[in-house]
């Protein structure tokens, strides 16, 4: 089921990354696939609390772990923030933007 936050409905995830005609449309949409897939998890789930929140980015991240060859530095900084984005529209402020993406490879 689709995510229902009315800020991840009105967002566009990876933005830089489809501007930049260096990335292909197939990595783009792989990555906007796995935070929209984080969100209907997170909806789903209802985290409590942000070790369980964690939980759920972690295993996101690992999604993005295995785009790591087509993705460059400039790409992870936008993936990263994006993860943040996340979990402040799920109102997890204090959430620690490094440990989101802790087992990143990238």
């Amino acid at each position: 089921m689709p995510p229902t936050n009315q800020r991840i409905v009105g967002y566009s995830f990876l933005q830089a990354m489809d501007r930049d005609g260096f990335f292909p449309d197939h990595v783009v949409d792989q990555g906007r696939g796995i935070l929209l897939r984080l969100c209907e998890r997170i909806e789903a789930e209802r985290p409590s609390d942000l070790t369980a929140l964690y939980v759920l980015t972690h295993a996101a991240t690992e999604e993005f772990n295995e785009l790591e060859a087509d993705i460059e530095t400039t790409a992870r900084e936008e993936i990263a923030e994006d993860f943040w984005f996340v979990a402040q529209a799920y109102g997890f402020a204090d959430a620690d933007a490094e440990e989101l993406v802790a087992t990143r490879d990238w």
